[in-house]
């Protein structure tokens, strides 16, 4: 039978509340981080990722209050990222009740933290994000909320990134973020192809068709959405029931 496949809420997070932005800037106010986790378990969503998008950028650590509470409340699997620099940040946290952490700009300037977490917690506990831009002809690495570029090639990042232990990748458009014009498919694709663990795809879902196609045509293995969660123009158990219907495998 086909892996079955995972549709992921995201909730960016700054000063204790969920916002929502297009590329990454203009920011709007969502809501409650744990009542929206809380709704979200309920409608049936795979896994929730939450990520303090200004940690690295404020230079301070995560919020783990905030990770305990949500771990109270909920019952599927959630991933913690933002502020996450080294062995100590990620345990904090995994005891706080999160089930995986995700790391980008820390990564990135110190590729060795993903050898570090791999080795104490494990690879499947480690998501290697990345904010993908397209620049200068090929897509880039962007750290810093995705506002400093690096130049470094995105698919030799995602390699280098599997080869020093991640066990997932959590790849963004940041071209597609909050578009809601459709996913990268080009960029997932190559991605995924480059890579033999999980391929979270992120940046530009707009309606169910869209999560259709980078399940399939991208070759994702699971799909992550924000905004058009968080206002209700995407309902998840609407969408799994969608994706069932055309024989894209997902948990009912």
């Amino acid at each position: 039978m086909p892996l079955t496949k995972r549709i992921i809420p995201c909730l960016d997070i700054k000063n204790g509340k969920v916002v929502k932005g297009t590329a990454f800037v203009n920011l709007k106010d969502m809501g409650d981080p744990v009542e929206l986790a809380c709704r979200y378990t309920q409608e049936g969503a795979d896994e929730l990722v939450l990520l303090d998008i200004t940690a690295t950028l404020e230079d301070r650590k995560a919020f783990l209050p905030l990770i305990r509470n949500v771990a109270k409340n909920v019952t599927i699997p959630f991933t913690v990222g933002g502020g996450i620099n080294c062995i100590e940040d990620a345990y904090l946290l995994l005891c706080a009740g999160a089930d995986k952490i995700s790391v980008n700009s820390a990564a990135v300037n110190d590729p060795g933290l993903i050898t570090e977490l791999a080795k104490r917690f494990g690879s499947q506990c480690v998501v290697l994000a990345i904010d993908a831009k397209w620049k200068d002809d090929s897509y880039q690495v962007y750290i810093n909320g995705g506002k400093k570029a690096t130049s470094i090639n995105v698919l030799e990042w995602a390699g280098q990134g599997e080869d020093k232990g991640a066990g997932e990748m959590l790849l963004t458009s940041i071209d597609q973020d909050g578009a809601r014009n459709g996913f990268a498919l080009s960029l997932i694709k190559e991605v995924s192809k480059k890579v033999n663990v999980p391929v979270i795809a992120s940046g530009g879902a707009g309606k169910a068709e869209h999560f259709a196609e980078v399940l399939a045509d991208g070759y994702a293995d699971a799909a992550l959405a924000a905004g058009i969660f968080h206002v209700g123009l995407v309902d998840i158990k609407e969408l799994k029931n969608y994706l069932n219907n055309i024989n894209i495998h997902v948990r009912i």
